[in-house]
């Protein structure tokens, strides 16, 4: 028996190994859990992505409309206001349009949280 204790002592000696207890901080596993959460996106499947031409055709109709009421400078004050009226609503029936016509899509994002 006291060659066995020898010879590991001389092993442990010889080697450098050393035994060690288990840490404190080995010892206590933190635990996490993962959240997750749906993201949608969305894709605009058009070229016009600021909608310009529903603002242009829209400022267009307005200031056309605007034109055929008042007179003198009534006139003129009625066509710029039909104009960009016309403009504001011209861009969200294009944005209206597209969002209709959007490709939409989900995915999965996941991060893990400590308990």
């Amino acid at each position: 028996m006291k060659t066995h204790l020898l010879a590991a002592a001389a092993f442990v000696l010889a080697t450098g190994a050393a035994v060690t207890a288990p840490t404190a901080q080995a010892q206590s596993h933190r635990s996490q859990h993962q959240v997750c959460r749906d993201v949608e996106t969305k894709q605009i499947n058009s070229s016009d992505d600021h909608r310009v031409a529903g603002t242009a055709i829209g400022a267009v109709a307005g200031g056309l409309l605007g034109n055929q009421v008042g007179h003198g400078k009534g006139k003129t004050v009625a066509t710029v206001g039909g104009a960009v009226a016309g403009g504001v609503v011209g861009n969200q029936v294009q944005k209206a349009h597209q969002n209709n016509n959007a490709t939409y899509e989900t995915h999965r994002e996941c991060h893990w949280v400590d308990d």
